[in-house]
């Protein structure tokens, strides 16, 4: 009923969105958990939209509008969250579509693993082939991170949590902290600085999400989404991290001694972490530091490994040959892209 809490709170911000706001919040209505709200954001349309969402306000108590007039998602989905009521808040785009038992999987999962403090989902990628083929792999190796400890040991190679999958309690974002405003990807720095910080975050390993892309899409057009920008906020935090966790601190070694692994590597480098070799597949490469042909490697215990590598498949590769000579994922290596 309104004006009691709700069990979640759906936050879905949104401008000039009259194209796909109405499937979006029918999505949401046809949840079979029914015990939520959906605070829609207005985030400054001048197309049909706010008349959309006000129609869905109308309609259906447990849809609620409001404003957020300074320009951006991440205002839009922090005015969404201040506003919310529930014990549990989740986040919605508005050109997405919400599969039926979202809701109800996610609200499940954390009912019964109290020590988590967030939860996302699978996603099935909708765009086309032709112009979204990167976000298409990108997704592919999204869907395979699912525990925590994958999340937590793979969060330097991608953003490990789709956004608009995540639920999390009331007190993490009260206690850590929502989006902040920077020259990076608010989501993305968000889950670093929680899972910083000790929260446990998982996903339910089902699809829970339509996510769609396009080439108009933020994520593509906007600098805080440069490669440049997410290596800015994943170095900070590795550095962060290595300085607690990297028994060689500050010195680590590097797989991968291409120039872009290389230049990806450096930024390492304006936060204090020392490179003390480069490790390659090709024997005898020239650079200005040391190389260490793979084979060569010592066992696990004399070094710590970041692997610069962004194929998949080769990853993979490395990964299996690491274990193989006794290196432990986050203890003796991490993966980074």
């Amino acid at each position: 009923m309104p004006g009691l809490s709700p069990k979640v709170s759906v936050v879905l911000p949104f401008y000039n969105a009259a194209k796909t706001l109405s499937v979006a919040l029918q999505s949401i209505s046809d949840q079979d958990l029914t015990d939520f709200e959906c605070v829609m954001v207005d985030n400054n349309s001048t197309d049909r939209s706010r008349e959309i969402a006000a129609g869905q306000e109308r309609d259906d108590p447990r849809f609620r509008l409001v404003e957020e007039t300074k320009q951006g998602v991440m205002y839009a989905s922090n005015r969404g969250c201040d506003t919310a009521r529930g014990a549990y808040i989740a986040r919605m785009d508005a050109d997405d579509v919400a599969r039926p038992g979202r809701l109800r999987l996610q609200c499940e999962f954390l009912d019964d693993h109290p020590d988590f403090g967030a939860v996302a989902g699978l996603v099935n990628h909708v765009g086309d082939p032709e112009t979204t083929g990167g976000f298409r792999r990108f997704v592919e190796w999204s869907n395979s991170v699912i525990t925590y400890k994958e999340i937590f040991n793979r969060r330097f190679i991608e953003a490990p949590i789709v956004n608009p999958t995540a639920m999390w309690r009331r007190e993490t974002m009260e206690q850590f902290g929502l989006y902040l405003s920077g020259d990076f990807p608010e989501d993305y720095e968000m889950w670093l600085r929680w899972l910083d910080r000790g929260v446990k975050i998982a996903k339910v390993p089902e699809v829970v999400l339509d996510w769609h892309d396009s080439v108009e899409r933020l994520t593509r057009t906007h600098p805080i989404y440069s490669d440049r920008a997410f290596y800015e906020i994943k170095s900070r935090y590795l550095a962060k991290w290595l300085s607690e966790n990297n028994p060689f601190h500050p010195r680590v070694a590097i797989w991968g001694a291409s120039r872009i692994s290389r230049r990806r590597a450096r930024i390492m480098e304006q936060h204090g972490i020392r490179i003390t070799t480069y490790i390659d597949t090709r024997k005898g490469r020239q650079i200005e530091k040391e190389v260490t042909y793979y084979d060569d490697l010592t066992d696990a215990g004399s070094l710590f490994i970041l692997t610069y590598i962004r194929q998949m498949d080769n990853r993979e590769k490395i990964q299996t040959f690491l274990e193989q000579r006794g290196y432990v994922e986050g203890k003796d290596y991490l993966l980074v892209s």
